[in-house]
């Protein structure tokens, strides 16, 4: 399921443009996805509908310490939770967008979330929270360390 989201964030939300589920996943068919794992991926998106732009999130905006239940702490990669605390710490994810990377990481099958995937999550609420621009820096640090030919983006 997750090469499903990492393919539809490369030819679709880059873009800003997302096909209605029907078409994409016509679209996802045809590229040589099987349709169980489209009808996952399809039903994991489904929660994009819930993540409201920034400004609408302003009610999490505090400055509290995240502490974790023991079903995340069992569930997702302490270098993912580092990886989201430094981010907010240095102000470049919302407590409110934290929480939603963390709901939608736990929505996934996987028993352990593995880092590069909460990358890959945080990429994806970074840029319904505030479009692809201010996304860039995060997608040159996930692609780096895992795609051998990505070149980054020149800023």
């Amino acid at each position: 399921m997750f090469d499903i989201l990492q393919y539809l964030y490369d030819n679709y939300f880059v873009d800003d443009y997302y096909p209605d589920a029907e078409s994409l996943a016509r679209k996802l068919l045809a590229a040589g996805f099987e349709q169980t794992e489209i009808d996952r991926a399809l039903e994991w998106l489904g929660g994009l509908e819930h993540l409201l732009p920034q400004d609408d999130a302003a009610e999490l905006a505090h400055t509290g310490l995240r502490h974790y239940t023991e079903q995340e702490l069992s569930r997702l990669a302490a270098e993912g939770r580092g990886f989201l605390t430094y981010l907010e710490n240095a102000g470049l994810l919302s407590p409110y967008g934290r929480e939603w990377v963390v709901e939608r990481a736990l929505a996934l099958e996987d028993r352990e979330v593995p880092a590069d995937k909460i990358k890959w999550i945080t990429l994806i609420a970074l840029w319904r929270l505030g479009g692809p621009m201010e996304a860039l820096w995060l997608e040159d640090l996930v692609r780096g360390e895992e795609d051998e030919g990505y070149t980054p983006t020149l800023h």
